[in-house]
């Protein structure tokens, strides 16, 4: 049994992200490739002898009670095997906060993984992946991590060969978008277009970069940049300094372009910033358990232009 144990806790993007109807119940099925790229928040995870949960972060305006995953994610597993004591969290936070980047899904993860290995709990892969489900739909996929379909409300999860390796420039701009306002508004049995997720399934099997970029789309766009143009000016200007492709992950606002070379994503993201329509800008690379982000875990995430 390990007293303190340090984590990171990744971030993802979406390649592709289909809504195929509402169901009855309210909720959306949807087609997704997912992939966690290399910029991600720091945990440090420490048991003490005085019961509770108590977190502490870097951004004041989190809170730090059951309404945060990380709180929901220690107790789940506390309260299910009777965990003695108490445990603090130390959460830093990097990814940018409700902005299509499952950042509070990856901290659960991180939390459910981190719990399993300092109380040797002996849960599985696939057992810590169910009881994410219960925190949210994202949080399985946040275990598991790398390149891989999502399909029902996104808690169905078959593993993708590997994202070809590329710099990828992430751009969030200074606006908040609810999750809850993109899907009620987004007409699913109204959609002219949807994205081709068969395609990019089978680029990422040919392992082309190209054909993977070419694939690229996101249907929760048809709300968001008409509601916020940041959205589409980052894009644009993304598009104008080179990159393959752009595009908006989950339900936004966070914008990314894939870029061949790390100099041509580093200078979008200097014009980017010059002119003010997004803050939080990284370049990060794929994160996928074969090439662990190109060969050091990223070698240039968190990276602020």
């Amino acid at each position: 049994m390990r007293d303190e144990i340090n984590l990171r806790s990744y971030g993802k993007i979406n390649l592709c992200l289909d809504v195929v109807r509402r169901r009855e119940d309210g909720y959306h099925e949807v087609r997704m490739v997912m992939q966690t790229v290399g910029l991600y928040d720091k945990l440090k995870l420490r048991r003490t002898r005085e019961p509770g949960i108590r977190i502490r972060t870097n951004l004041p305006f989190l809170p730090t009670g059951p309404g945060n995953l990380v709180h929901r994610a220690a107790g789940l597993l506390m309260e299910e095997f009777h965990i003695e004591g108490g445990i603090h969290v130390d959460l830093y936070k990097k990814i940018p906060v409700a902005a299509g980047m499952a950042g509070g899904s990856s901290n659960a993860a991180a939390v459910l993984v981190g719990l399993n290995r300092m109380f040797r709990l002996g849960l599985s892969k696939k057992e810590l992946m169910d009881r994410g489900l219960k925190l949210g739909a994202d949080v399985p996929y946040c275990i598991m991590r790398g390149t891989a379909l999502a399909e029902g409300i996104g808690e169905k999860l078959s593993p993708l060969p590997p994202m070809p390796d590329c710099h990828i420039l992430l751009a969030k701009p200074p606006v908040s978008v609810s999750t809850k306002f993109v899907y009620g508004n987004l007409r699913a049995d109204a959609l002219e277009s949807h994205p081709d997720v068969d395609g990019m399934i089978r680029a990422l099997e040919a392992g082309s970069l190209e054909e993977t970029a070419a694939r690229m789309g996101n249907v929760l766009e048809t709300v968001t940049v008409p509601a916020y143009p940041q959205i589409q000016a980052i894009k644009d200007r993304m598009m104008e300094a080179g990159a393959m492709m752009s595009l908006m992950s989950g339900s936004g606002p966070t914008v990314f372009g894939i870029f061949r070379g790390q100099e041509e994503a580093a200078r979008a993201g200097r014009l980017i910033r010059r002119e003010g329509i997004a803050r939080q800008i990284y370049t990060v690379r794929p994160y996928n358990s074969r090439n662990k982000a190109g060969g050091n875990d990223g070698a240039i995430q968190g990276k602020r232009e």
